[in-house]
């Protein structure tokens, strides 16, 4: 046997980027965009720039700063692009909640949030520094699917705020643990379905032009889901119901990619809102108050908090009223949460809204091309479940602040205020993060005796 030559040995494959430069300059970037519309906040309001901007900017530059050291001490093939958008949408968030702080002087958030977005990076930081293989969460499939459950049914006993019973509220500290219970319940229906997608997608009974699993396959996803949505009903907590519904299906159609389970899942959908929504006193409101935004003012009362979002949404126009020049205050109580995005919409205006959204798209979109690049089906469907939940929150929340769906109680991923809200999407970047670091991380592979470098990612 002859020994062999150049020619038989493959070229070694191109090695990828690690595109930390990159990631650092986008960082540099969003701080400083979040710094300037700080101090446009400033000289719109009392023609001066604020005396801490400089202050605020170095907090912010500092903390993604270390966040970025974190990924490229222990992620350094991690996409580019999920933290630098974090960054800017956070930092946007905290522009606005500032904006409406000086409308509402007896109500100051802003300080607060920036507390929660420290812990937030904080929790980023330990997520990166600490979990090495995303596959790992796999053996905690069952750990998550309970302790979501747990966490989504301790707020019961606790008096409802604003018609949900979904904040634990000890002194004036708030809590929300249905918002980690996303993460959780993302992580076991990315955990079962990766075991269990081939007996989902081809045992079972067929149905008119659908596959139905056999009850022992199906039913512990379903009798949990069941579980959950339950719990979600007796809090009244809506927004959240309809996101576990819609992540459960968007994982059963990746899991198995049969579009059937779309179907069927947008039937469930409307019969289970059309239900809630006729039997439900506090989501009958809202469902009414959804089909006639205008009625209050029609009855002399005055506009309703989505009347005044819809006067906010059409006063912005095109380009907006500028930052600081905006009237959305006028929501009342929501203005900081629910309804942030109207202030976004008055005062950045229809091409500031656009950039928001498409910030949004593109960090959605990198998770999923995080997950067409891994090779295990539960790192695949983690990537999924992460992405859609942020994409999922959008589309509700924004829906019901523009009048395309009813509204729902939930906070807008990093622009809301919310201190669980925040903390629990800095935990998802980082997740997504892991996940895109496998996904992008040269693998070795033996061809013709000879170990080469190869690229499962894409760039």
């Amino acid at each position: 046997m002859t020994a062999p030559t150049a020619a038989d040995v493959p070229p070694p494959a191109p090695r990828l980027a690690k595109r930390r430069g990159v990631e650092l300059s986008l960082l540099v970037c969003a701080v400083l965009a979040s710094v300037y519309g700080y101090a446009g906040v400033g000289l719109a309001k009392s023609g001066a720039v604020p005396p801490d901007a400089a202050r605020y900017g170095a907090g912010l530059g500092l903390l993604a700063l270390l966040a970025h050291l974190a990924v490229r001490w222990r992620a350094p093939h991690a996409d580019p692009l999920l933290l630098p958008i974090a960054v800017l949408l956070n930092g946007l968030g905290l522009v606005l909640i500032y904006r409406l702080d000086l409308e509402t002087p007896h109500s100051r958030a802003a300080a607060t949030q920036l507390v929660w977005s420290t812990i937030g990076v904080g929790l980023f930081t330990a997520v990166v520094l600490a979990l090495r293989d995303h596959r790992v969460l796999q053996r905690y499939a069952y750990l998550s699917a309970a302790s979501a459950l747990v966490l989504m049914a301790v707020p019961i006993p606790f008096p409802a705020v604003n018609g949900a019973k979904i904040w634990i509220r000890a002194g004036g500290l708030s809590f929300q643990p249905g918002e980690f219970a996303k993460i959780l319940f993302a992580v076991f229906f990315a955990g079962y379905l990766a075991a269990n997608r081939n007996a989902l997608a081809y045992t079972g009974r067929r149905v008119w032009r659908l596959q139905l699993p056999t009850g022992r396959v199906l039913g512990p996803i379903v009798a949990i889901w069941l579980l959950s949505v339950g719990l979600l009903v007796l809090e009244r907590d809506l927004g959240t119901s309809l996101l576990f519904f819609g992540l459960f299906v968007i994982m059963l159609y990746v899991a198995t990619g049969r579009t059937g389970w779309i179907a069927v899942g947008l039937l469930l959908a409307a019969v289970g809102a059309a239900a809630v929504g006729s039997l439900e006193p506090h989501v009958h409101g809202r469902v009414q108050d959804w089909l006639h935004p205008f009625a209050s003012i029609e009855a002399g009362q005055g506009p309703g908090q989505l009347a005044q979002s819809l006067f906010a949404f059409a006063a912005g126009g095109m380009l907006g009223t500028g930052l600081g020049a905006g009237h959305s205050v006028l929501i009342g109580f929501a203005a900081k949460s629910d309804f942030i995005l109207a202030t976004a919409g008055e005062e950045l205006g229809l091409a500031g809204l656009t950039a928001v959204f498409l910030l949004y798209a593109l960090l959605v979109a990198r998770g999923y091309r995080a997950a067409l690049a891994l090779s295990d089906p539960f790192g695949r469907l983690l990537a999924v479940g992460l992405a859609s939940i942020l994409a999922l929150q959008v589309f509700v929340i924004a829906g019901g602040v523009t009048g395309l769906i009813p509204l729902t109680g939930m906070a807008m991923p990093f622009l809301a205020q919310g201190g669980s809200s925040v903390v629990t999407n800095w935990v998802i970047v980082a997740l997504l993060i892991r996940v895109s670091d496998s996904a992008r991380t040269p693998r070795p592979a033996v061809e013709s005796g000879t170990v080469t470098p190869v690229r499962t990612g894409s760039r």
